[in-house]
């Protein structure tokens, strides 16, 4: 799962079905692959999560392989998608001796430093090679390695290993919908499921209530760490999510 792509930017979140959540996921993905210029050259799907994006480029014919170091990703994706060429790993330690003529970074390219991922790609891209992000970035400057990473630090990484960027989009509104989907479902039941759980404890284990006192500040506080990162107007104030592809020239040199 991803953030999807919506066209109606307005649609309010109580009233998006299921199907329209399948349909903006569709959407994400077919952009992506419309991106795909070689037809030859193999394709990597870096942070594949379930695979669904990969098991889509081989159902179009695609030569793809799907790299997740998540044991689960990767056991589900064997299991049903066999036909997957698979790689447990992280991407900044993956080894390989072949040259991919594409490269996906779809909401993975923020776990991963901006210096090991273009280090990476320039390695085993062919010259005139894809690299698609897609992904979203901060347009705060924050510390060194930040994550996301800040959109302008992408662009002067970008330009240090002497990548073209080709064609870039800003589809932050495009994805806005389910930010505000799952803002609601959180602002809706999972505070109130909390609260309630805080008061029933409260009532049922008086004493264990008193205890977990640092437990419940500790929660507390993490959750609304998570909820500042599905609060829409936060996230279209601080970040950018972005479709940028780039090339790799045909005498690359960093």
């Amino acid at each position: 799962l991803h953030y999807g792509y919506f066209e109606d930017i307005n649609i309010k979140p109580e009233t998006i079905s299921f199907k329209q959540f399948e349909e903006a996921q569709i959407k994400y993905a077919e952009i992506i692959i419309s991106h795909i210029e070689n037809k030859t050259n193999s394709v990597l799907d870096v942070g594949c999560g379930m695979g669904g994006l990969s098991q889509l480029l081989n159902s179009r014919k695609y030569k793809v392989e799907s790299l997740t170091p998540n044991k689960n990703q990767i056991e589900y994706i064997r299991s049903n998608f066999d036909q997957l060429t698979t790689h447990n790993c992280k991407y900044e330690h993956f080894k390989t001796d072949k040259q991919y003529g594409t490269v996906i970074n779809s909401e993975s390219l923020q776990y991963i430093s901006l210096n090991e991922a273009f280090e990476k790609t320039n390695e085993i891209i062919i010259p005139g090679g894809r690299w698609i992000v897609i992904d979203y970035f901060s347009l705060e400057r924050k510390r060194v390695n930040q994550k996301p990473h800040h959109l302008d630090s992408f662009y002067q990484k970008a330009k240090d290993y002497n990548w073209n960027i080709v064609y870039e989009k800003d589809i932050t509104l495009n994805v806005s919908p389910t930010i505000s989907y799952i803002e609601m479902y959180v602002n809706r039941f999972i505070l109130p499921l909390k609260q309630f759980a805080y008061e029933k404890l409260r009532y049922k284990k008086p004493k264990f209530y008193y205890l977990s006192s640092r437990l419940r500040e500790f929660v507390d506080k993490k959750t609304e760490r998570e909820i500042k990162k599905v609060n829409t107007s936060i996230f279209l104030k601080e970040r950018k999510y972005m479709l940028i592809i780039l090339e790799k020239p045909s005498l690359s040199t960093k």
